[in-house]
């Protein structure tokens, strides 16, 4: 049986070595590296121990150490994978990303952070078509997707879709907002496009779950002095620092954005955040993760393809027994874009249909997901 994302195959997963401490547990513990993948670590102060202990069939992927010491290791019969020089990235990173990695040097302004370096060096090496650049983007996209597997083992993920034109300071906002907040509440993992607009709503609704109501009222009548990332990045991303700042502590959601939609930044509230290179492999892998269910908030093109992408493996039942989805805001998704006619025709007759639900106000989402999910 092959491991599904919810469900990571152990043997492998108790041989990656992912920081410092925990090389040094497996050292003490262990007395060897044999057959160890070693991710992103840096041993430059751990020369000895990697000349003297057996690294046969181990790997080690993006792992800064002495020459004498990498000499050594792959004379043992090791891999070794050596850092790439110059990159606004890390390829072999062994977490996801959070919000201060990147949204480093912000200070400065946005084109100064990780996360607009990074989008700067995609547009450029996608342009020169580099063989070398494209293989470096699949292995970063292969090592996020293999951190956030981690992460996620035994969460009841609910995935929140909506567009990214949803503008701080609106009711729609602070609805999505709401949403987050209940989902968490219930024990849920509020998983979103990690964009602005309706992703950061709900993740900002997540992040504001431990606290008392208030403080997510007062939190988006801060905001709304920023109501749109559009035309300062900078400042809008500074007004979430603020909040951040001001409530420290919040609750954890995920977020999943892409590179290639560059122009949108990453928000600053979902606590993990498993930026892609690849759109294809994001956006399948936020509904493959998304187990306990979809909550479809008001979109256009984007969100509808969502849905559908959804439906598909809902509908042969290829990723196992259907997950809930709800579609949020009745005049919506039967007259301005008619998606819920189409989605309840796909489903007469098969398991799913007990899946859907058509809700009119987005305080009836969480309770509809519970109830699909039995």
């Amino acid at each position: 049986m092959h491991p599904t994302p919810a469900q990571p195959n152990r043997a492998a997963r108790d041989r990656e070595i992912e920081s410092l401490a925990e090389f040094d547990e497996v050292v003490a513990e262990h007395g060897t590296l044999a057959q160890y993948r070693v991710q992103a670590v840096d041993l430059t102060n751990r020369t000895d121990v990697l000349l003297t202990t057996d690294t046969t069939g181990a790997v080690f992927l993006g792992c800064p150490m002495d020459a004498e010491a990498a000499a050594g290791v792959r004379a043992s019969g090791a891999l070794v994978f050596s850092p790439v020089p110059g990159l606004p990235f890390d390829p072999y990173r062994g977490f996801v990303y959070t919000p201060g990695e990147l949204f480093d040097s912000l200070d400065e302004g946005y084109e100064a952070t990780s996360d607009a370096r990074a989008y700067a060096w995609f547009q450029q090496t996608k342009a020169d078509g580099d063989i070398f650049a494209s293989m470096l983007r699949s292995i970063h996209d292969d090592a996020v997707s293999d951190a956030l597997d981690e992460l996620l083992v035994g969460a009841r993920v609910v995935g929140v879709m909506g567009g990214h034109a949803m503008a701080r300071g609106t009711a729609e906002y602070a609805g999505a907002a709401r949403l987050g907040r209940e989902l968490t509440r219930a024990g849920f993992t509020v998983a979103t496009g990690g964009g602005p607009g309706a992703m950061e709503a709900a993740n900002l609704g997540a992040y504001a779950a431990p606290f008392r109501d208030e403080m997510l009222h007062d939190a988006l009548r801060l905001l709304a002095k920023t109501p749109s990332f559009r035309p300062s990045v900078t400042d809008w991303a500074r007004a979430a620092f603020e909040v951040r700042e001001r409530w420290p502590g919040g609750g954890a959601s995920v977020g999943i954005p892409t590179w290639f939609y560059g122009h949108e930044p990453p928000n600053a509230f979902a606590a993990h955040t498993a930026k892609y290179f690849a759109n294809a492999t994001r956006e399948d892998g936020l509904l493959a993760r998304s187990n306990a269910g979809v909550v479809f908030l008001p979109g256009a093109a984007g969100t509808v393809q969502e849905i559908f992408d959804n439906a598909t493996p809902n509908y042969y039942e290829s990723r196992g027994e259907p997950t809930p989805m709800v579609l949020v805001d009745e005049e919506h998704w039967t007259r301005q874009l008619p998606a819920w006619p189409l989605l309840r025709a796909l489903a007469r007759g098969r398991s799913m249909e007990s899946r859907i639900a058509l809700v009119d106000r987005i305080e009836q989402a969480p309770e509809a997901i519970k109830r699909l999910g039995g």
